[in-house]
């Protein structure tokens, strides 16, 4: 049986856009007032509707995302300036320091002024981090020599972390040229079941494209499942959002790729990844298709139509 990459308009639509439409509004207003009423409205739907939206494709409530995201910001803050940490749980909406306290400590498992204190230092003896050190995660592609990944202590969308995969490589690339991050597992655990891998996502002046991807092969290396985000992929710099890939598992997969890829220059940022088990009423975003729609049952069997 052929497959061909699919349209654009024939990938699933799956509320992504919406979805990417609202976190990009909730990270240009973080330093607002942000409520369940201001969010729907800007995506265009009901309250309810939104809620179980965001919370079915996302994996949290609005209001957690919201409070994730503040709380991140004001970290990012605590170590890479010198305001007070009053000055930043206002910034951030808290109604008090003890309140900002209480939240930030329940995230980050440290007071503020402690985490300021702690973490500034771990950051100024710390060596870089390499990609030998970064645990189950191996580099390659095309030219993995021409690109980099590396732990980021400095930009994160939750933690104290993410991982960041560049070229650093002179001169210009390829058209070919790209760079993956990526991890292999065994495919026994999820077998006939519809596995979705997620993270949020950041760029910085990618020239060509990149995006998340996920591999199912079977013991022969087969390609059972594929999609790497080709037709709804990220260009240029854009700040933190939120991206999937969504495919059945066979009963005869036998390993699991995923991970995160980089054509051309540029920077990407990867965090808060989930690998996790969805409903048959989420879409997959397999992007093979085939070459022409069949008949659902045998034709003309006996040659009198």
């Amino acid at each position: 049986m052929q497959y061909i990459y699919a349209k654009e308009k024939e990938v699933p639509r799956l509320y992504y856009e919406v979805i990417h439409k609202s976190i990009d509004f909730i990270e240009r207003h973080l330093d607002e007032e942000l409520n369940l009423d201001r969010i729907a409205k800007e995506a265009g739907f009901s309250k309810f509707h939104f809620h179980r939206i965001f919370q079915k494709y996302v994996g949290k409530s609005p209001a957690e995302y919201i409070r994730t995201r503040k709380l991140s910001s004001a970290a990012y803050l605590l170590l890479n300036s010198e305001e007070r940490i009053l000055d930043i749980a206002v910034h951030y909406g808290f109604e008090s320091q003890e309140a900002f306290t209480r939240a930030f400590k329940s995230l980050y498992a440290l007071p503020p002024a402690e985490y300021r204190a702690q973490m500034k230092l771990l950051i100024q003896e710390s060596e870089e981090f390499t990609m030998s050190e970064i645990k189950g995660w191996l580099i390659t592609g095309t030219a993995p020599g021409n690109y980099k990944a590396a732990l980021d202590m400095q930009i994160y969308h939750k933690g104290r972390n993410s991982v960041s995969l560049e070229r650093t490589a002179d001169g210009s690339p390829d058209d070919s040229e790209f760079g993956t991050l990526m991890q292999q597992f065994d495919a026994k655990n999820y077998l006939g079941k519809r596995m979705r891998f997620a993270g949020f996502i950041r760029t910085s002046e990618v020239t060509g494209w990149c995006g998340l991807w996920m591999r199912i092969d079977d013991k022969l290396q087969n390609l059972l499942g594929f999609d790497n985000m080709q037709y709804r992929n990220i260009k240029g710099t854009n700040d933190w959002n939120y991206y999937a890939c969504v495919l059945d598992i066979p009963e005869e997969a036998d390993c699991i790729n995923i991970g995160i890829l980089l054509t051309g220059s540029g920077k990407v940022w990867l965090d808060d990844c989930t690998f996790d088990e969805v409903g048959m009423d989420i879409p997959v975003t397999d992007v093979r298709t085939r070459t022409q729609n069949f008949p659902l049952e045998p034709q003309n069997l006996k040659f009198e139509a």
